[in-house]
């Protein structure tokens, strides 16, 4: 959505508008607070626009894709010594927004202040989401916008129905497709020398 800035600025209920603005940032930031403090870690749920969106429990393929992705990632990672990796119920927290990203991975440079009881990070260089249903929408839209805005550098959604990849990569604040693939060699650009074969992620076993 395209704000219209000039014309805000220049219509005479201006002062009405920013405070009306002011009211309704000021009570969603209250909620997003008591959302903070009453979040379960057992349940999966991110605060997106001002409401608490819990995630139904997720359906085999989505797992399995995750697990393909994830037993390869982490060793590759930690054995380069490239960062860190997170999956599944790790928050990031953003300028508005709290999101559970279903992979994402830290630079190790970034990962030196990370604390052991943090329960909120900074946005990644690197995120993953796997399409379902109840999420499709918001990985494209809401996630996708503001996971640029936030300066993740590499963005992979995952569609393991019709088992295919995208691989976005940053230009400016935006994403640009870089490829979407359904077999062949998948290569990072942030995740110096990772790659996977694509069928391998949505292997069975």
């Amino acid at each position: 959505m395209v704000i219209d800035k000039e014309k805000i600025l220049k219509a005479v209920e201006f002062k009405r508008i920013l405070d009306e603005l002011n009211e309704a940032w000021n009570d969603e930031q209250r909620r997003r607070h008591e959302f903070w403090a009453e979040v379960d870690e057992g349940v999966k749920a991110e605060f997106i626009l001002g409401e608490i969106i819990y995630h139904s429990p997720i359906y085999g393929r989505h797992w399995m894709a995750s697990t393909q992705l994830t037993r390869r990632l982490i060793p590759y990672v930690y054995d380069h010594k490239l960062g860190m990796v997170a999956y599944e119920k790790v928050m990031i927290r953003l300028t508005r927004n709290d999101f559970e990203p279903d992979v994402c991975f830290w630079r190790q440079e970034e990962v030196t202040d990370f604390d052991d009881k943090q329960s909120a990070f900074p946005a990644p260089n690197f995120i993953v989401e796997i399409l379902s249903d109840s999420t499709k929408k918001r990985d494209y839209g809401i996630k996708k916008t503001d996971y640029a805005l936030h300066g993740v550098e590499e963005y992979w959604i995952i569609d393991p129905v019709n088992e295919t990849v995208e691989q976005y990569l940053l230009s400016g604040i935006a994403y640009e497709l870089s490829q979407k693939l359904r077999e062949g060699s998948l290569a990072s650009e942030v995740i110096t020398g990772f790659s996977i074969e694509v069928k391998d992620i949505f292997a069975k076993a």
